[in-house]
């Protein structure tokens, strides 16, 4: 993808896929950047086109993080929780996304 990624709806709302709703989170929020669960393959020029196409905002940067599976047993037996990518989105001065309202 270039810097300026041309995605399709569908690809928007599969690069997006949950907000991270957590008291780090929202205390970020409050410094003018959102949260938000990404697929492990999205990269960071695909998130930025995908916040500002889906919430009609201005993403200023990126920043992600890979979070290693933690090794868990479930019934018994040992196994591992899978890999999650989340992506912290700095927005421009004065912008802000409401996550508590759905998205159209």
């Amino acid at each position: 993808m270039t810097a300026t990624a041309k995605l399709s709806r569908e690809r928007m709302y599969r690069t997006i896929l949950a907000p991270v709703i957590t008291e780090k989170a929202t205390a970020l929020g409050e410094r003018g950047q959102v949260t938000f669960r990404v697929p492990l393959s999205a990269t960071k020029p695909e998130i930025k086109a995908a916040v500002e196409g889906l919430f009609g905002v201005t993403v200023v940067s990126v920043n992600t993080v890979v979070t290693k599976g933690k090794t868990k047993r479930f019934r018994g037996r040992p196994g591992t929780r899978s890999d999650t990518k989340k992506a912290m989105v700095r927005l421009a001065e004065g912008q802000s996304i409401d996550l508590t309202t759905g998205l159209a």
